[in-house]
């Protein structure tokens, strides 16, 4: 969290506006070079001020008044600092003049609300998720920088303008010179996340209205690819003498045969081998992802490789059923493997959950619900995106019907025949 290095506190009055020699004395609080006025609702006959000394000159009842008066203002903002700085805030002029006005309560920032729920929600999310958070949330400084020039934002700020402008900035902006911009789906996840912010803010009435009612994320339909039977052959298939990329691949085609992403193959140990009601070894785990339960029956070709790695040096002692390797190396050694196998798809960990979906489950006529389960999905409408894709699926289904109205067809009676058998019956 940032902490203050400078904080000060000047009165000052606006010689310019005054009327009958009278004007408006001001408190000016800075903090980090971030300036905030504040009106002190008290008047004083400008050739009486004392621009230096930050009083009324004199010492008349009336000036000791005054200077007195804004004695206690200046210890009343200084305390209101460092009770702020004692609640590990993010201090700003704005907040620290929030705080002296009794307003801060309803001024809480994006910097808060992104930092309470970091703090508070750790324990149901993993941490890629909060990764992704954090990302977020750096996007949205910097927006804040670029087109309001400063370092944080009050949530009672942020309008429908507000979330256009962070949609437009997303779409535009690159986070070095030699990178591309961000696509939709990504600048939507963004946004979905800074509304999921805004909502857990009207619901702790740290705001009074939601900035999103009139906003509706625009995500761009997907297919979602996956291997054919064939290619899938190709990988399980690949003999190389390069230890790396066939453990690579033992771990891609597990994959593909029980659905588990990467970082729930990577964490099996041999306690998640369990033996079912029905007799037969199911894997039993939980989603690190969304902590959802699954059960899944261990297929042989998925059997065959924990056989393997059983006794393996990288796994002997860890008491994981796989060596562990990141994801981010697996990914590049899998182009390699994609090159070897000449496969022209742009081959990644994930795509082995995809392929699970289709090539091993719905093209085989697992009903969706099933699969659904099986990937421990908890809404059945993100396992039919797989089930729209299947086109293997959908041209089988299709030749069957083509077969059964052909045979339908041949049993019935030819339309010439029909007609005599009619003109019989009238006879």
């Amino acid at each position: 969290m940032r902490t203050s290095t400078t904080f000060s506190i000047l009165f000052w009055i606006y010689a310019k506006r005054a009327k009958n020699n009278q004007t408006g004395i001001y408190a000016r609080i800075s903090v980090n070079g971030k300036k905030v006025n504040i009106s002190l609702k008290q008047k004083v006959d400008v050739d009486k001020w004392d621009a230096k000394g930050q009083k009324m000159k004199g010492n008349c009842l009336k000036a000791n008044k005054l200077n007195q008066y804004l004695d206690e203002i200046k210890s009343d903002i200084v305390q209101c600092y460092r009770d702020l700085k004692s609640e590990n805030r993010v201090l700003t002029a704005e907040l620290v003049k929030a705080r002296y006005l009794g307003e801060d309560k309803k001024n809480h920032t994006l910097l808060d609300i992104f930092e309470y729920h970091n703090e508070n929600m750790t324990h149901n999310l993993a941490d890629c998720t909060i990764g992704k958070f954090l990302t977020t949330q750096k996007y949205l400084l910097v927006y804040v920088q670029e087109k309001y020039k400063r370092d944080n934002m009050f949530l009672q700020n942020l309008d429908y303008e507000f979330v256009l402008g962070f949609e437009s900035f997303l779409r535009k902006y690159r986070s070095r010179p030699s990178q591309g911009t961000i696509g939709n789906n990504v600048a939507m996840k963004h946004i979905q996340r800074l509304k999921k912010m805004i909502r857990l803010a009207y619901e702790m009435d740290w705001i009074q209205r939601d900035p999103f009612t009139k906003f509706k994320l625009k995500y761009e339909k997907k297919e979602r690819e996956f291997l054919t039977k064939q290619e899938l052959k190709k990988v399980e298939e690949l003999i190389t003498s390069i230890e790396r990329l066939t453990t690579v691949r033992d771990l891609f085609v597990f994959s593909c045969y029980t659905g588990l992403s990467y970082i729930d193959v990577i964490n099996l140990s041999q306690g998640n081998i369990v033996k079912g009601d029905d007799g037969n070894k199911w894997i039993k785990t939980k989603r690190q992802k969304t902590g959802v339960p699954v059960k899944i029956p261990l297929l042989e070709q998925a059997e065959k490789l924990i056989i393997n790695y059983k006794e393996h040096p990288r796994t002997e002692n860890t008491n994981r059923l796989f060596p562990h390797m990141s994801n981010q190396k697996l990914n590049s050694y899998l182009k390699e493997i994609a090159d070897l196998c000449e496969i022209s798809k742009s081959l990644t960990f994930h795509m082995a959950r995809h392929t699970f979906a289709t090539t091993i489950t719905l093209t085989n006529n697992v009903p969706v619900e099933t699969v659904s389960k099986l990937l421990g999905h908890t809404k059945i409408a993100t396992t039919q995106i797989y089930a729209q894709v299947v086109e293997n699926k959908i041209s089988n289904d299709m030749n069957n019907l083509k077969t059964t109205l052909k045979v339908q067809n041949q049993h019935k009676p030819r339309g010439s025949n029909l007609k005599i058998n009619i003109m019989q019956i009238v006879r």
